[in-house]
């Protein structure tokens, strides 16, 4: 699927919610973890709390000096990330896995009113001008704690949004009760998915 259709599904409502659970993602911590990842051809965020999309769409949120999380890219499935979990190994290096695949949910919220509908469940202020595409938020969404990085594209507003995955039914089900205001509804990844 081309950019551009992808675009067109997720803002042919004012507000999109797409489960990419399924999606490959993984963290690394420790002080050789930048050094790892930058062998490994990824792009590195320079401070805490930003992120840097990769060439192939892969998305790198640094949570920490030391802290890293890898998200996958509907180009390939998360092929690459998946790949890249399963080729880390243990050695002597500062650089420690950290499986997400089981610990976080993943959902992405899309269209122009994202802001508001994130102001009434997260008392940062999401906006714009005050979170700007990159930025990464570690904080309480709905009661729960939850990383939400800024990853829109061009006209394309956007977060993703990660928490507890045992709680993704119930932080799905606020998120769209939340949308629905601005006449949001659920897109399946399986229609995004289909065509590359």
């Amino acid at each position: 699927m081309t950019s551009l259709h992808m675009d067109h599904l997720l803002t042919r409502a004012t507000c999109a919610l797409v489960d990419l659970t399924d999606l490959a993602r993984v963290g690394f911590r420790g002080s050789d973890s930048a050094g790892y990842l930058s062998e490994r051809g990824f792009d590195l965020p320079q401070w805490p709390n930003q992120s840097v999309r990769q060439a192939d769409g892969c998305l790198v949120a640094r949570l920490s000096q030391t802290e890293y999380f890898v998200l996958g890219s509907l180009t390939d499935h998360g092929q690459r990330v998946a790949d890249e979990e399963a080729r880390w190994a243990l050695d002597h290096r500062p650089n420690y896995l950290l499986p997400r695949q089981d610990s976080h949910a993943w959902l992405q919220l899309s269209g122009p009113h994202i802001s508001e509908v994130m102001a009434k469940l997260c008392g940062v202020d999401l906006r714009p001008e005050a979170f700007a595409p990159g930025a990464v938020a570690q904080t309480s969404v709905a009661r729960l704690n939850a990383i939400v990085i800024n990853a829109t594209v061009g006209d394309l507003a956007c977060f993703h949004l990660l928490a507890d995955r045992c709680s993704l039914e119930y932080f799905s089900a606020v998120l769209l009760d939340a949308m629905a205001e601005f006449g949001g509804e659920p897109v399946a990844l399986d229609m995004l998915l289909g065509s590359h």
